[in-house]
């Protein structure tokens, strides 16, 4: 028997992905050749500075804002902190509207903001997890300080509405936040063409290494800073993670030279994906009919539990995940799915397969084999038992 052990299918890149080689070279460099302080006079200091300003530029320049308006953080939970919290501090108004399939960071937020006296409102989604609009236009009004929408939800990968939503947040004089921390590296990102006046990213979700993001700010918009220091045009204190920065921008360098290659590479095999699954018994898209990211298939296998789903999958050599946080007493009702009208059932049994650029034909196959051989049985068992 061969001691080798199976190769893996990663199929959870909305989760992280693996830092390009590009962004190690680049931070290796950084912690070798240009370790000092960037707020240093001296020659190092200023060594790290221009590596600094130089890292700055590019990653403006992928997410298609100025220099000006970015803010290095620590990555996209304390930019959405930043933007929220800066938001009802700054305006004076105490009530905030999120979609209703925000990411658990932000709904945890929302908690603490309830107990601190500011209402928090939920805009909600269809079943296919598109965001309302009609809703929206209900919601925003003269009270609200900021409207919170992800670009593209984390599970179902469906794409939200934000150039729409922009639009009524603007004319209610509210701010408009984006979370798109997953719309990074999968699809073109523009901040000045997308409308907000705040959006979040983070850099491992495109290759980049983990502990670093951005928070961009429309210019003229004075946000407080959620950290105190002179660091970020006094936006964001704290000595800057240059090695984490350079690996960001060689990650954002890579990605805008292949980006829409990626893109339409990663679409036509999450087709592939979708259609082979798709042919098993009982299998249910999430989103089927909806605008979707090009790398992300989310679906239930009948009713099977999402945790027995992915163990199968794992000792098959297939690594995905579920929509929901799991904790010691089992997996938990996704809250989108929840929000999207599914049963807590079928909310529990909602998984999520996430591509990258790096996912190769052989490898949907690998899945769909996989999938077929360890599933279809128990999926033809939960059909034999009598329902109770």
């Amino acid at each position: 028997m061969s001691s080798t052990a199976p190769a893996i299918v990663y199929l959870d890149h909305n989760a992280t992905t693996r830092p390009v080689p590009e962004a190690v070279a680049a931070m290796v460099q950084a912690l070798r050749q240009d370790w000092a302080n960037p707020s240093s006079t001296h020659g190092p200091g200023q060594d790290a500075r221009r590596l600094l300003a130089s890292a700055r530029g590019r990653v403006a320049a992928f997410l298609g804002c100025a220099v000006a308006e970015l803010v290095f953080t620590s990555g996209a939970t304390e930019a959405n902190h930043m933007a929220v919290l800066g938001a009802v501090k700054a305006s004076g108004r105490e009530r905030v509207l999120m979609s209703a399939v925000e990411h658990p960071g932000l709904q945890a937020l929302a908690q603490r903001l309830r107990g601190e006296g500011v209402k928090v409102d939920f805009i909600p989604v269809d079943a296919q997890g598109r965001l309302s609009l009609a809703a929206a236009r209900s919601l925003i009004a003269q009270d609200v300080a900021l409207v919170s929408v992800m670009g593209a939800n984390n599970e179902t990968g469906v794409l939200m509405p934000v150039a729409e939503v922009a639009a009524l947040a603007r004319a209610a004089g509210a701010w408009m936040h984006v979370d798109a921390t997953q719309l990074a590296g999968k699809a073109a990102l523009g901040f000045a063409a997308s409308g907000a006046d705040l959006m979040s990213v983070s850099a491992h979700k495109l290759g980049g290494p983990k502990g670093i993001g951005a928070l961009l700010v429309r210019k003229g918009l004075a946000i407080p800073p959620l950290l105190c220091g002179r660091q970020e045009r006094n936006r964001r204190g704290g000595t800057e993670n240059v090695p984490g920065i350079a690996g960001f921008a060689a990650a954002c360098d890579r990605a805008a030279a292949t980006l829409q290659a990626d893109i339409e590479r990663m679409r036509a095999l999450r087709q592939r994906l979708e259609d082979g699954l798709s042919a098993l018994p009982g299998v249910h898209v999430y989103g089927r009919e909806a605008e979707r990211l090009c790398n992300t298939l989310c679906l239930r296998f009948g009713s099977l539990d999402a945790e027995q789903v992915l163990m199968k999958l794992e000792r098959a050599g297939i690594v995905a995940s579920s929509g929901a946080a799991c904790s010691a007493g089992g997996t938990q009702p996704s809250h989108v799915l929840l929000a999207m009208g599914e049963s807590e059932l079928h909310a529990k049994a909602g998984v999520r397969l996430s591509l990258g650029p790096e996912t190769t034909a052989a490898e949907i196959d690998a899945t769909i084999a996989a999938a077929t051989e360890h599933l279809l049985p128990l999926l033809a068992l939960a059909e034999a038992q009598p329902v109770s």
